[in-house]
């Protein structure tokens, strides 16, 4: 009987060395993350472009991509999971290549957001594809280390959006950012093509019926959350999206429940670890992504930066994760998990607030508050990553990390809209009365100074403190829905002890 060669660190090709899997998959991660990012520090100049988009069609540039990505992740790692994690990955690759080209070269909204969608499928194969090739190409004794190196990844990700986009728009307009994101997520693919290993595959159903009705549910969500400062919160429009994102939500459980393979069991969430540490995921990227669509608005309008300034801008808050979030994983080792996701959430909303009493203060204490909600991001995320990631066995990775990604980008667009929506209502409501006397009544800052330019400082004003509105809204529910995930951190500790 032929026996297989024992296989030594030695005799591991390359491409399967756990190292070059990490910083490959890394440069993967950031790519999907940082335009989630990068596109807000894009909005005041898509504001002004050709496009003309209104608040709720700036929203939709924004969430388009971000909506796709939640709602399609875990699709995408069931179909890694049945067809081949790095064949997914690099399909997904292709794809979002293909959405940045179409984005680059559209001349209207409906145009950018089907290049927002398509980039938006993209994302969605590559995070949790990749995700599932870095952990069955490391070590179980490994594994925690190249995870919380992963996640401090995904936390900088966010400022390599601002910084890459802020110096790509700085010489060129918001289509720039498009056209680089081409080549580059190409070299990612060949990267992958060389250096990740294949993984074994699982037959499991992709689920079409539960994977539309939960796109259906959220994009039902966002529509009312969006659209409810333009047409008010009373009209059918938003009542009946509210609504239907009831019934559908409903419905996607029912359905779940039927089905023999679920593409993801409502049940798993009567697991306490996997139920408070999806909460947890979910609110920290509410918090950070309201932030993010704000900051480059406040930044550019309410300071003058430049777009490259603005990116700058938040460069405080990565200082935490790049030298704080390899000690994590200790820390929480000696002072417990729930401890230590309540010092994130405290930190995240307690900077969060304090960002907005500093729209218009000095830029030392806006970055202050800045380093702050760094510290909430560094603490939380490797927390939250390793309690999903063991709360599901190895061989559902791949609905491990699509989970993951779902939280972290539904997070996301969750953050966009209610933050947006917060300040559209607020601004619009502090505009002076001769600019609310337009019609239309301007719903973003391009379109007021456009109606009103000899009016700039009142309409700056405005802006500066309907964002202080939108970030306190941001600060209050990530500090109340944080406290809720934390109980449940201790009620499942508690449960495990027992």
């Amino acid at each position: 009987m032929k026996t297989s060669p024992k296989i030594t660190p030695e005799t591991v090709p390359r491409s399967a060395r756990p190292g070059l899997v990490l910083a490959c998959v890394s440069a993967c991660t950031v790519l999907v993350i940082s335009l989630v990012a990068a596109i807000n520090l894009a909005v005041p100049m898509i504001a002004a472009s050709e496009l003309r988009p209104d608040s709720a069609e700036l929203l939709w540039i924004v969430d388009a991509y971000i909506v796709v990505f939640a709602c399609l992740v875990i699709p995408g790692g069931a179909a890694g999971d049945r067809f081949g994690r790095k064949g997914m990955l690099l399909t997904g690759l292709v794809t979002f290549a293909v959405g940045a080209a179409v984005s680059a070269v559209s001349v209207t909204v409906p145009v950018m957001l089907i290049g927002r969608v398509l980039t938006g499928l993209g994302a969605a194969l590559v995070l949790p594809n990749g995700l599932a090739v870095l952990v069955h190409a490391t070590a179980p004794e490994r594994r925690g280390r190249a995870l919380a190196l992963w996640a401090a990844v995904t936390g900088v990700a966010g400022i390599v959006g601002n910084i890459g986009g802020g110096a790509l728009m700085s010489v060129g307009s918001w289509r720039s950012l498009f056209v680089a994101i081409v080549p580059i997520a190409l070299l990612c693919g060949l990267w992958v093509l060389l250096a990740a290993p294949r993984s074994g595959r699982h037959s499991r159903s992709l689920d079409p019926a539960g994977t539309a009705l939960f796109v259906a549910a959220i994009v039902a969500l966002l529509v009312g959350i969006i659209e409810g400062p333009a047409r008010g919160w009373g009209s059918a429009v938003v009542l009946i999206a509210f609504a239907f994102s009831v019934v559908l939500g409903v419905l996607w459980v029912v359905v779940e429940l039927r089905v023999a393979h679920p593409l993801l069991d409502p049940r798993l969430f009567r697991i306490p670890l996997l139920r408070s540490a999806a909460l947890g995921m979910l609110v920290m990227f509410f918090g950070n992504f309201g932030l993010f669509y704000l900051n480059a608005s406040i930044l550019q309008y309410g300071r003058g930066y430049s777009v490259l300034q603005a990116g700058l801008g938040v460069f405080p808050l990565t200082l935490p994760v790049m030298f704080g979030s390899r000690y994590v994983p200790e820390l929480a080792k000696r002072i417990g998990v729930p401890a230590t996701l309540s010092a994130a959430f405290l930190a995240t909303g307690a900077g969060l607030f304090g960002l907005s009493t500093a729209t218009e203060q000095p830029y030392p204490v806006y970055a202050i508050w800045l380093v702050v909600i760094g510290v909430g991001i560094t603490l939380g995320l490797p927390c939250l990553t390793a309690e999903i990631t063991a709360a599901l066995p190895a061989e559902q990775a791949g609905v491990a990390g699509g989970l993951q990604s779902a939280t972290r980008e539904l997070g996301s667009a969750l953050g966009v809209a209610v933050v947006g929506t917060a300040l559209t209502a607020s601004f619009t409501h502090g505009l002076p009365a001769s600019v609310r006397a337009h019609d239309p009544v301007p719903r973003t800052i391009a379109e007021a100074l456009t109606a009103a330019p000899a009016q700039h400082a009142e309409i700056v004003g405005a802006f500066a403190s309907g964002a202080g509105t939108a970030l306190r809204v941001a600060s209050i529910v990530t500090l109340v829905a944080g406290a809720v995930a934390v109980a449940g951190a201790v009620r499942s500790g508690t449960r495990r002890r027992g």
